[in-house]
């Protein structure tokens, strides 16, 4: 594949597999694509053919990418990395615990992001990853049937001038952020494999994060405790508040000055302060 901006080399599918693709390990396929309307989409479409856990889709260009509530995202060629994986957590893990899925890609993504980058990042409540209160990631997960697919993407080397205008928190990437590191291969390695690592012993747990110590971690990176809050609530209207911790269940808790806290198991949060 012919590229010209030489901060931005394709990845190798063949590295990537080599890597992570190993006996006793939780990816069993890895497809890079130069372009595709959407890795959700992708994997999704695999899983509705009986496509065995473990199958990762990365793309190099994403051309309809959606985030939550269908915002769309957008990033230009080999600037970030635009992946979906496919997990089928099986009979051991209820249903109901499945939620903690975005939120177990989340710790996985501050580790490596931290590690690799060095740069200080930070969760917010429920699904994106901030570098210096803006927003840097987003994570989407989508129920299939009996599976679940998990979709992350992060700027990496986009410039100041490709950010994208947002209605919300304002947009960053790893290189506007001053990272010491932008190599996306590094990145995604340690993305999935701490996706690996921590799913593993989520299942193992039947889904319980607090046994597993996912819950910790999880409130361990997540800035939204502490502060100040607005819920946007999905079929309307708001609540305000203090977000004071994330739950079993993975719902934030609210305290609003009523008799019981507010538990938002969905909507968008706001930081007030």
């Amino acid at each position: 594949m012919a590229y010209t901006d030489l901060d931005r080399p394709p990845l190798s599918e063949r590295a990537l597999a080599r890597s992570l693709v190993t006996p006793g390990g939780l990816w069993s396929r890895i497809e890079v694509r130069e372009e595709t309307g959407s890795t959700n989409a992708d994997v999704a479409a695999a899983a509705a053919q009986g496509e065995p856990e473990g199958l990762v889709v990365v793309a190099e260009s994403q051309i309809a990418g959606r985030g939550r509530r269908d915002r769309q995202w957008t990033s230009p060629p080999r600037a970030g990395i635009t992946v979906s994986v496919l997990l089928r957590p099986g009979p051991a893990v209820p249903a109901s615990a499945y939620g903690w899925l975005p939120l177990l890609a989340g710790v996985a993504l501050v580790e490596a992001v931290t590690r690799v980058s060095a740069v200080e990042a930070a969760l917010k409540w429920p699904n994106d990853l901030l570098v210096g209160e803006r927003k840097c990631a987003g994570i989407l997960a989508e129920v299939s049937g009996d599976a679940v697919v998990v979709g992350i993407g992060l700027n990496v080397s986009t410039r100041a001038g490709e950010l994208p205008e947002t209605t919300g928190v304002p947009a960053t990437s790893l290189r506007v952020a001053g990272a010491e590191k932008i190599d996306r291969d590094p990145l995604l390695k340690a993305l999935l494999r701490g996706i690996d690592r921590w799913y593993g012993g989520w299942r193992e747990a039947s889904g319980d994060a607090e046994m597993c110590g996912l819950l910790a971690a999880y409130q361990r990176h997540c800035t939204t405790i502490g502060r100040d809050v607005r819920v946007l609530l999905p079929a309307g209207g708001e609540r305000t508040g203090e977000a004071v911790a994330v739950d079993r269940d993975g719902q934030l808790v609210v305290r609003t000055g009523e008799a019981v806290d507010f538990r938002v198991s969905a909507g968008d949060v706001l930081h007030v302060r």
